[in-house]
């Protein structure tokens, strides 16, 4: 299969970065991270349109498309330094799911096994029961560990009847065995659903779950220091989900199920950057990115920045993994000049 741009659109790259094809590995082998475009909103059950979220989150920037962004507060360019590149999007129709998963499942792994993190852009939910694994296959059974950003658990056991859609993967995933439960942690579930039946049996599963109420308890940074501590005792690596509904609609309306009272953008930034900064990134997807509904393109540009987020932090941990003399991204700019 020749390489695809934008499934639904022109071709063209994340932030100009050179491009890249599945059917040609000599094109990536040797980066550090690869974008892959997933483009299925089959699995949605409100709002449709996440199929063009991975055009969206490509577009989303007003500078140069040159493949370089120098980071202000770390000190190193995420996509130069990292060696980022861009295989386009899988072409994939969304009225076959089970095509779809198997489709990515082995793009992924085929990117994973050549020491390459994938970096999936959704596409909703549901592409999760494919990537997850396929990044997991690649390392010893249970040390990935997953990191899922949502307003929404995902650990429905069906959808109107499917075992496939946006509210099942997270329990498709964990009954496959991929991940160990212990190591799957949630973040930023809030409002209506799951109902307490789904509820008990994630209790049940030994998932932990931290909602928008325990996160304003209890304050952001001491969950991630609380995950970041488990998954670095005794994990190779983690996966980080990411659904753009974890954010506040206020900041991130662009999406298919809305859920008010989420986080800002500046902590989700902040989030995903210290992940990556102080965690081992062996995979990713940011997911349920529905243009159509978005305002001023705040979410697609929100979306772009996570990924960038993701990838500098990502060169920042290799940079200082290298002894290399790294920034603090605390400290004063200009040294309080």
């Amino acid at each position: 299969m020749a390489r695809v741009g934008n499934l639904y659109g022109p071709d063209f790259t994340y932030l100009g970065i050179p491009g890249a094809d599945l059917e040609e590995p000599a094109s990536f082998t040797g980066a550090g991270a690869a974008i892959l475009g997933a483009p299925f909103d089959g699995g949605t059950s409100h709002r449709s349109g996440a199929k063009l979220g991975p055009q969206a989150i490509r577009l989303g920037d007003y500078n140069p498309q040159d493949g370089k962004r120098p980071h202000m507060a770390l000190g190193v360019d995420g996509l130069l330094d990292t060696g980022v590149v861009d295989l386009g999007d899988l072409e994939i129709g969304s009225g076959d799911t089970a095509a779809t998963l198997s489709t990515l499942r082995a793009a992924v792994e085929t990117v994973a096994s050549a020491g390459v993190v994938p970096i999936i852009l959704g596409g909703d939910h549901t592409i999760a029961a494919a990537d997850i694994p396929a990044v997991a296959s690649t390392l010893a059974p249970g040390r990935l560990a997953v990191i899922h950003f949502d307003a929404h658990a995902d650990t429905g056991d069906d959808h109107f009847g499917s075992p496939f859609g946006h509210g099942t993967p997270m329990r498709r995933v964990l009954e496959e065995g991929v991940v160990r439960p212990e190591r799957f942690f949630q973040i930023g579930l809030r409002g209506y659903w799951p109902e307490p039946a789904t509820l008990s049996w994630m209790a049940d599963q030994g998932m932990r779950c931290y909602e928008m109420t325990e996160i304003t308890a209890r304050g952001l940074a001491t969950v991630l220091s609380e995950v970041i501590g488990l998954v670095g005792s005794d994990c190779d690596g983690f996966f980080l989900s990411f659904d753009i509904d974890a954010v506040d609609p206020a900041f991130a309306p662009g999406t298919g199920t809305p859920e008010p009272g989420g986080l800002s953008s500046n902590e989700a930034l902040g989030a995903v950057r210290r992940l990556c900064m102080e965690l081992d990134l062996k995979g990713m997807d940011l997911v349920e990115v529905a243009p159509a509904y978005d305002h001023g393109e705040i979410t697609a540009y929100l979306a772009n920045r996570l990924i960038l987020e993701a990838l500098c932090g990502m060169a920042w941990r290799r940079a200082r993994n290298l002894g290399d003399t790294v920034r603090n991204p605390a400290a004063p700019l200009l040294d309080g000049r």
